[in-house]
């Protein structure tokens, strides 16, 4: 049975907050799991069936796919942000049009970035840090890759509208079957059929198609919204909004393209100079950021899911639940760091020696990279906390300046300076800096937003 615009409404001002927030947050944390998995996933097989080079490869290849992931989530989280808000405003016809308007954009988006990586895919890698060495398996990894882009971006614009529409369990599913895939035909490829990194990226495809397929489905099924043709009408306006509030995604994503272009040369660099040579830590670091990868996934899946119940109660000058599921999104956010820190302090090689059999050198970079790079990351559920809410709340640039801070203006001196001093271990103490400097700038943000937020509830 349907539900139509006023029960969505009945739910998102009167069910108690944690509920709400378990009910979307968790979905959206799986969601966003599964899309960290498929990098995963393709790294331990090509780590047990290739070997540390042809994972070395996928970390070139990775920053492209984090492009198009920010530009995908910048479109999905903006035209999600923006139906929440009109929603909540009561105002149907213009959420309508901007979930529209999303699904255009990010069609349009996926096949222009496709057709740029695929033409100049060589100077790209050499970007990322190609070496001699890992070239070939990158070009065999990424042009198939590359291709799959598409099947990537669209599915990931849709499932944040699809969440944001009251559906995270169908968001959730659209991302798991794909991954189901990808694990199934991962393991067939390499070692049944010895493809290599090729098969690797053939299953990672399959896995996006599955997912888009399972998305566009879900389009007529929309609870709140009825489509008709002049919803797919680009609209300059409408554009502009959903590009804004989706503005912070698209930095906090976008950065760790720069970051890591940054890290990968720096490490190649200054790697080089060191006893492990360029490949070692290239590789292991690309490790300790997928896996990274996964913490942040399961923090922005926390805060996205809290972010429609925080834009529709704003929207609708609720600011008491505001602050509620901004409370209860820091506690979760906080605990799952701490813990995700004791991980990484203490039983770091557990980690590593799931991506594969190596031994001396290797080993001994990856657990220290793990250990300096990750040293403040109980930091980081607080700052991806404060850039969602400001995101929910109809304030991208707060939003996109506090996450250009950390990606941008604090990574990238630290990593330009602390290697000149440190060599090769520098490159890693750039993480801590940033984290430690960002987060005294958010806390700072959400202190002058708090006392905003109740001056708006004495005077609504």
């Amino acid at each position: 049975m349907e539900q139509t615009a006023s029960e969505n409404k009945s739910i998102f001002a009167t069910e108690p907050i944690g509920r709400l927030i378990a009910k979307f947050a968790i979905p959206c944390v799986i969601s966003l799991l599964v899309n960290s998995l498929y990098n995963i996933v393709d790294q331990i097989f090509i780590g047990w069936g290739v070997g540390y080079l042809g994972n070395g490869a996928t970390n070139i290849v990775f920053p492209i796919t984090i492009v198009a992931l920010s530009l995908s989530l910048m479109i999905g989280d903006g035209g999600a942000a923006y139906l929440s808000l009109k929603l909540g405003e009561g105002d149907i016809e213009s959420a309508k049009k901007g979930v529209g308007n999303a699904i255009v954009m990010v069609t349009m988006v996926s096949i222009l970035l496709t057709a740029v990586f695929l033409i100049f895919i060589n100077p790209i890698l050499d970007l990322f840090g190609a070496t001699d060495v890992l070239r070939p398996y990158a070009l065999q990894y990424g042009t198939i890759i590359g291709i799959g882009l598409p099947f990537m971006m669209i599915p990931g614009a849709l499932n944040s509208m699809i969440r944001a529409d009251g559906s995270p369990k169908y968001a959730m599913f659209s991302m798991a079957l794909g991954a189901v895939i990808n694990t199934i035909f991962d393991p067939v490829f390499i070692f049944v059929f010895h493809m290599g990194v090729q098969g690797a990226a053939i299953a990672t495809v399959m896995g996006q198609v599955a997912s888009f397929i399972v998305s566009v489905i879900y389009l007529p099924r929309f609870k709140t919204l009825r489509f008709d043709a002049a919803c797919f009408k680009l609209k300059p306006r409408t554009c502009g909004n959903i590009a804004s509030f989706g503005v912070s995604s698209f930095i906090t994503q976008f950065a760790i393209t720069i970051v890591m272009a940054l890290t990968n040369n720096l490490l190649a660099i200054y790697g080089a100079e060191s006893v492990y040579g360029a490949e070692i830590p290239l590789t292991a670091t690309g490790i300790v950021m997928k896996v990274n990868q996964i913490l942040i996934s399961i923090l922005v899946g926390i805060a996205v899911g809290t972010q429609p119940i925080i834009g529709y109660n704003y929207g609708a000058k609720n600011f008491t639940r505001v602050k509620k599921a901004l409370d209860i999104a820091f506690v979760i956010s906080e605990i799952i760091s701490i813990l995700a820190f004791l991980i990484f302090q203490f039983t770091p090689m557990t980690i590593v020696s799931i991506f594969g059999s190596e031994e001396g050198l290797y080993n001994e970079f990856a657990v220290m990279a793990f250990r300096i790079f990750l040293l403040l990351c109980p930091l980081t559920g607080f700052q991806t906390v404060v850039s969602v809410y400001l995101q929910a709340v109809g304030k991208p640039v707060k939003s996109a300046i506090l996450s250009l801070a950390r990606q941008i203006i604090f990574f990238v001196p630290a990593a330009l300076i602390l290697p000149k001093f440190l060599g090769v271990t520098g490159v890693l103490w750039t993480g801590p800096v940033a984290d430690g400097l960002a987060f005294l700038l958010s806390l700072g943000l959400l202190i002058y937003e708090r006392s905003q937020l109740k001056e708006d509830q004495v005077s609504a």
